[in-house]
């Protein structure tokens, strides 16, 4: 017999609301920062630099920077890459609106390519197509936490020397083509908001194997200030230091940095438990005709920071209906997201629905599921019955739904 859905007065699958995404903390990330709040340093430190230096191990980087956010460090990028009134930087739709506002705050205008239909990622065909004089770079984003199709888009940065800043913020511990995420390209982003694979409650990072973007980074994030030798004064007195460029005040401090060290030594364990829950969605789910799950670039690794299906058949016009009952089933369902030019801000400035379809196409089908290492087995398969249940509710009674 057909369960009665939530929405329509039948029995919820769980209690309690299962949130799409949660941090993991335990008692040594507790005492981390309680170590740090009784030391010396609580502000700009050495847990900061110990971050830094983990962080750049880890994915095979020369530097590491850390700063507030993920967006104070995207903002930094443009600004080591030399990005100014009037340059374009290309970048996807399908993304939080930090890969483009960035832009935005260095003065450059964003471009919109569209997405693959397939990995839903920035589609390198399109990029190539929308180069011109002006572009300065490239900013592709590794949605949900798998890698781009960067041999396709390094390709398009060689042959225009353009600069390849990658948004990993979903994508620490993923890999391409045999490479930590951050090893390859010139500047890459991390993000450690609570969502995010391991956490320093706000916080970003770049990564980079260029020593001149470093240098810049490091400046950007301290109001471009400088105490090094070899600036403009001809003598410098021990408590004098330089302005020499208009940076901000985007430091990370210690507390959030201690937050970090203990978390970067959980992150395998936390892809780990990640791809094992992946890989009990997609046994659920890969031969139920009202979705699509997600799809893997050959070569890439992903993390798995979201879990999204696509609606499919007669499902495609009902993402409402499905989300809203899911909803009642205390499953904490998302969508990510929202495609960047069809925001108001930006349709204000210009971009146009339509400018992406495949992308808008995509967003209007799909719905991110509930994926974190805090889950347990049972929090999976409860995500696993609602989604058959709801779902084949709205796959038989269609026209009754609508």
């Amino acid at each position: 017999m057909e369960e009665k859905l939530a929405i329509l007065g039948g029995n919820p699958v769980r209690k309690s609301l299962l949130p799409y995404g949660k941090q993991s903390i335990d008692d040594q990330d507790i005492q981390a920062v309680i170590d740090t709040l009784r030391s010396d340093f609580i502000t700009t430190g050495p847990a900061i630099s110990e971050f830094e230096k983990s962080v750049a191990a880890y994915v095979g980087a020369a530097y590491a920077v850390a700063f507030s956010n993920g967006t104070a460090a995207l903002h930094a990028a443009c600004f080591a890459a030399g990005i100014g009134r009037g340059d374009e930087v290309i970048t996807t739709p399908l993304t939080f609106v930090a890969s483009a506002n960035c832009v935005l705050y260095s003065g450059g205008k964003p471009v919109f390519a569209d997405v693959d239909p397939v990995t839903y990622n920035i589609d390198p065909r399109s990029i190539a197509s929308l180069v011109t004089p002006k572009t300065k770079a490239i900013i592709p984003v590794d949605f949900t936490g798998q890698p781009a199709d960067y041999d396709q888009i390094q390709a398009v940065a060689d042959k225009h020397n353009l600069v390849v800043i990658e948004d990993a913020a979903h994508a620490i511990g993923a890999e391409y083509k045999g490479k930590k995420v951050g090893a390859f390209s010139d500047m890459t982003m991390f993000s450690f908001h609570p969502v995010k694979h391991i956490t320093t409650g706000e916080g970003g990072v770049i990564v980079t194997n260029n020593r001149d973007y470093y240098d810049k980074l490091i400046m950007f994030r301290t109001h471009g200030i400088t105490r090094e030798p070899g600036g403009l004064l001809e003598k410098r007195h021990p408590w004098e230091y330089e302005m020499q460029f208009l940076g901000y005040n985007y430091r990370m401090t210690d507390i959030q940095a201690a937050l970090g060290n203990s978390q970067l030594r959980k992150l395998d364990p936390f892809v780990e438990k990640r791809r094992e829950y992946v890989k009990a969605y997609n046994a659920a789910f890969e031969k139920l005709d009202q979705v699509i799950i997600p799809a893997q670039l050959a070569g890439a690794d992903s993390s798995y920071h979201l879990y999204i299906i696509q609606l499919a058949g007669p499902l495609k016009g009902l993402r409402r209906e499905v989300f809203d009952a899911l909803r009642a089933e205390n499953i904490g369902v998302n969508v990510h997201y929202m495609p960047v030019h069809t925001q108001p801000y930006y349709k204000d400035r210009g971009y146009t629905r339509g400018l992406c379809p495949v992308a808008e196409r995509i967003y209007e089908h799909i719905i991110s599921l509930p994926l974190f290492p805090a889950m347990t087995t049972d929090d999976v398969s409860d995500v696993i019955r609602a989604v058959i249940k709801v779902t084949s509710y709205y796959g038989m009674n269609t026209e009754d739904s609508r």
